[in-house]
């Protein structure tokens, strides 16, 4: 886990027109993955998220050292147009790469150059950006699953207020949560989606929804890109649990939630012996371990637990996609 260091820069940048998908021209946001160098260090892995914030904002994550999330420590002004950036200021980076600095960073043709200068542990980085992808995405429903999203039809779905479109091979988000046809009891799920481009929201307004299991557990979804995680952020169990890291990827990118979930047992008098379990592997990374669900979250179909109930998607006012949807029964 990646947790040597983060600091958080704000930097300022005209965007070009997006929603749903990223900006083409924006060549800033992003994983950005390299080295830092210094006398004392030979060489260490860096990494960064940059994350839009609007017409006039960015915020840069940097993570020094192996594996983990950064916590958000400066945020330092800047300048950037046309996919450059240039902005400076002074961090505080902790004992473990020597205190105080003074950072200078410049973005410019695919590459992040940074320089820290001070008399602790003065050093210099260079990134270039990644692009990630699940190893899941694009999984095919093994045998004996049932297919419930395949790009062509929503009949497998019920709806509250109406028919989620089917956009480019995914149903997009309209109003009125969708849920599934058929029920489910113990089930491994498999479900792609992306948030969609909304620089300038903040919080539960970028990117909103949430994959409910059984209609009753949610699993958010919403684009916490760059940010710490958390129970209402991405990849959290609401009010329940807080991933062990967060996973996500940039808006406009495809996601995937890949879970394994044991369903509540009750008597024959109807009184619960024992409560549901859950998996959650955000974009081939385990974020939640078996996880006991002692009571269904909010928002759901019902707050009445049972033995199974259907898959839920949800309407929360943000034109998410989804795709690629199966169950299988355990």
């Amino acid at each position: 886990m990646w947790r040597t260091m983060g600091v958080a820069l704000m930097l300022g940048m005209l965007l070009g027109a997006g929603f749903v998908c990223q900006a083409e021209e924006d060549l800033i946001q992003g994983n950005w993955e390299g080295a830092f160098k210094s006398k004392k260090l030979k060489s260490m892995p860096v990494a960064a998220r940059v994350v839009a914030q609007g017409r006039d904002a960015y915020r840069c994550v940097l993570i020094f050292g192996e594996g983990g999330d950064a916590v958000i420590a400066n945020r330092i002004k800047g300048e950037a147009q046309s996919g450059k950036a240039e902005f400076s200021g002074a961090v505080d980076t902790g004992a473990g790469l020597g205190g105080r600095f003074d950072v200078k960073v410049k973005i410019a043709k695919g590459k992040l150059q940074g320089k820290f200068s001070g008399k602790g542990n003065p050093g210099s980085f260079q990134m270039t950006r990644v692009l990630k992808k699940s190893p899941t995405l694009g999984a095919k429903a093994p045998a004996g699953a049932v297919v419930l999203f395949d790009g062509t039809s929503t009949d497998a779905w019920q709806f509250k207020k109406q028919a989620w479109e089917i956009v480019d091979g995914a149903m997009e988000v309209r109003e009125g949560s969708m849920y599934s046809k058929e029920s489910f009891g113990d089930a491994k799920l498999h479900v792609e989606f992306r948030t969609p481009f909304m620089p300038k929201a903040r919080g539960q307004a970028r990117g909103n929804s949430g994959v409910y299991v059984q209609g009753r557990y949610e699993i958010q979804v919403l684009d916490c890109f760059g940010l710490p995680p958390a129970d209402n952020g991405s990849g959290g169990i609401y009010k329940v649990a807080v991933p062990k890291v967060n996973a996500c990827l940039p808006p406009g990118e495809w996601q995937t939630y890949d879970i394994t979930f044991t369903a509540p047992r009750f008597d024959g008098n109807g009184n619960k012996t024992a409560d549901a379990v859950i998996s959650v592997e955000y974009n081939g990374i385990l974020i939640h371990d078996k996880v006991v669900l002692g009571a269904a979250c909010g928002g759901g179909l019902s707050g009445e637990e049972t033995a199974a109930g259907p898959l839920m998607l949800q309407d929360h006012h943000n034109p998410v996609q989804y795709r690629n949807i199966w169950v299988l029964p355990r």
